[in-house]
């Protein structure tokens, strides 16, 4: 059966647009509510800092490195840790990768730590972002989304999408979206200063 020249040239801009929406919604995504009720300190709906009478304990996040080693984020509790959920094919995470390292490299003097989460990715494309990218901190190799899942309270329920793990272990800041290095600086050094 052959296509009509102008559905056959539709087919790949559709089959784009359900790719892309499948990276943020359905029947099996986490909750994906605004942030209206969470009790954010001055933000929206998507970027915040919590409050830390309304913070909730991170999960345990536990997996494999994108080089095959076995890393436990809940071993870095009594740090503040910035958790990165991106992928090789994520334009806006090609954009601020660069912010995000040079947030690593201000920070981790101060004890701050950083863990990439790579989602619906293979390990060749993920491993080369990385190098490409200039990223220096690890990465957890996440191809079905299961970490993600585990944050049900504050869900990074788009790509990219970084929390910010405060000392005691739990979520105090989301950015839905690209962050850049100056918002991402601030809320980490906010969090860092908090007494514990």
């Amino acid at each position: 059966m052959r296509l009509s020249r102008p559905f056959a040239a539709a087919v790949p801009a559709v089959l784009l647009s359900l790719a892309l929406a499948g990276c943020s919604g359905g029947a099996d995504a986490v909750d994906q509510r605004g942030g209206s009720d969470l009790g954010f300190v001055p933000g929206d709906a998507a970027t915040g800092v919590l409050a830390a009478d309304r913070r909730q304990p991170a999960p345990g996040v536990r997996g494999t490195l994108l080089d095959g080693t076995p890393y436990d984020v809940s071993a870095l509790r009594g740090t503040v840790t910035v958790l990165n959920f991106w992928g090789s094919w994520c334009a806006p995470c090609r954009a601020e990768a660069g912010d995000l390292e040079r947030t690593y490299q201000s920070t981790r003097s101060v004890g701050v730590q950083f863990v990439g989460v790579n989602v619906k990715d293979q390990p060749g494309p993920a491993t080369a972002f990385q190098r490409v990218q200039g990223v220096t901190y690890p990465s957890l190799f996440d191809p079905d989304g299961q970490v993600a899942v585990r944050f049900r309270d504050l869900p990074p329920s788009a790509i990219p999408t970084t929390l910010v793990i405060d000392r005691r272990g739990r979520v105090a800041a989301r950015f839905l979206g690209a962050v850049t290095e100056t918002r991402l600086t601030a809320v980490v050094h906010q969090v860092a200063g908090e007494p514990t």
